[in-house]
């Protein structure tokens, strides 16, 4: 696995607490990653020695900003593998990326009787901006079940595409299930009948290594938060073709070319989509926490992780009344599950009082969850910080749990 985890501990500041008068346990990685010092000194970096407005300027200050942000540019290029810069739109987060798609995709290509193809499994993120799209556009959005072992139904996939059918938006890896969907052979399939693909990787570019051009996606959309980076940053990879038809999503300052009294034309790719001053030192925070993920290793990241996955699953099988939502055969690092009949709330609140960060409730992914026909579970997320030995802990909170509220 050719980590040092207690070195990359030693990375982390936050990790060196200690709450309730315990040692931070930290499992709620699938919301929001920690962030390793390196990506704090590079935000401070920003602000005592290149702190300005860029783009706009021609003063020393604003041209090494200015090419500080651009280098962050080319570092996302490479680390996606995208083949352009121009691919490469600068966002505050999946959530916007999604949103992006979504209003200018629609604008530009949905018309009424049109369908859009999704998942039950979508964060809401990625769900209720097509939902919108299509209500306002006349169209339908369809919807692709899973199976028990919260896999995504192919047959039901298939048989969802049509003539109708043009675009397929869908997540890398669940949030809550933690399944790695089997996206090369959907978009395969889905090329086959020229229909373009999105996929929602907030969940999975932290744990995989992502080349989109391999993949050949048309869209990709992530978050910086949950890559150890700042948040209100975020990415949407887009190809070249699609961007260049794509209308304007905010209007403003950079985005512009030239503004007259009765008309307007925009900017080249990728200022186009980045209209008013942009979250520079989140930029600057996320390029630091790629170089940061490039020198462990994303293999051995994910090899790591598997690790840790396989050890939990085997330690929470054993307790007695938990059971698992999400037994998909390729899964990345996190455990949805309840205690019996453990409402999580209640669950999840004596796991913190163990000093044991963990998720609960709907997991902003409500159709499932209705699917599901629960409330919620406990989501235990692990990153390449945790420890078998914290896996421990975390066993004995949920039979501590289970003693006080059964």
């Amino acid at each position: 696995m050719n980590l040092n985890i207690e070195q990359i501990r030693a990375d982390f500041p936050i990790l060196q607490q200690q709450i309730y008068k315990r040692p931070l346990i930290y499992f709620d990685n699938a919301a929001s990653t920690q962030k390793p010092r390196q990506v704090i000194d590079a935000i401070r970096h920003y602000y005592e020695h290149d702190n300005c407005n860029i783009h706009r300027g021609v003063h020393y200050l604003s041209v090494k900003a200015t090419e500080a942000y651009e280098e962050a540019r080319k570092e996302i290029r490479q680390f996606i593998n995208a083949k352009s810069t121009h691919e490469i739109i600068f966002t505050k987060g999946a959530t916007e990326s999604l949103n992006l798609v979504a209003s200018t995709f629609g604008k530009r290509y949905i018309q009424p009787g049109d369908e859009v193809i999704t998942t039950i499994m979508e964060h809401h993120s990625n769900f209720v901006p097509w939902q919108q799209m299509c209500l306002e556009r006349r169209a339908l959005l369809r919807v692709a079940g899973i199976n028990a072992k919260g896999e995504l139904d192919m047959d039901e996939l298939k048989g969802l595409i049509s003539k109708k059918t043009k675009l397929i938006a869908l997540t890398h890896v669940s949030n809550v299930l933690g399944t790695v969907n089997p996206v090369r052979e959907i978009i395969a399939l889905a090329h086959q009948h020229d229909i373009p693909v999105l996929l929602d990787g907030a969940q999975g570019v932290s744990h995989l290594s992502v080349d989109v051009q391999e993949l050949d996606c048309d869209f990709y959309c992530f978050s910086g938060h949950k890559l150890y980076a700042p948040m209100g940053t975020g990415v949407l990879y887009g190809k070249e073709k699609y961007l260049e038809e794509l209308p304007p999503y905010q209007l403003g300052g950079e985005m512009i070319k030239d503004v007259y009294l009765d008309h307007t034309t925009f900017n080249e790719l990728p200022f186009k989509f980045e209209a008013g001053t942009p979250n520079v030192e989140g930029v600057a925070g996320l390029r630091a926490a790629v170089a940061y993920l490039q020198d462990l290793g994303m293999e051995n990241i994910a090899a790591y992780e598997d690790h840790l996955l396989r050890y939990a699953t085997e330690k929470l099988s054993a307790i007695e009344g938990v059971r698992f939502y999400g037994t998909a055969r390729h899964k990345a690092s996190l455990i949805s599950f309840l205690i019996g009949d453990i409402h999580s709330y209640d669950a999840g609140m004596i796991i913190d009082k163990m000093g044991i960060a963990v998720r609960t409730g709907h997991h902003c992914a409500m159709p499932l969850i209705d699917f599901l026909k629960i409330p919620g579970t406990v989501r235990a997320s692990f990153a390449f910080y945790n420890t078998t030995e914290e896996i421990d802990q975390l066993v004995s909170a949920i039979l501590k749990a289970r003693e006080m509220l059964t």
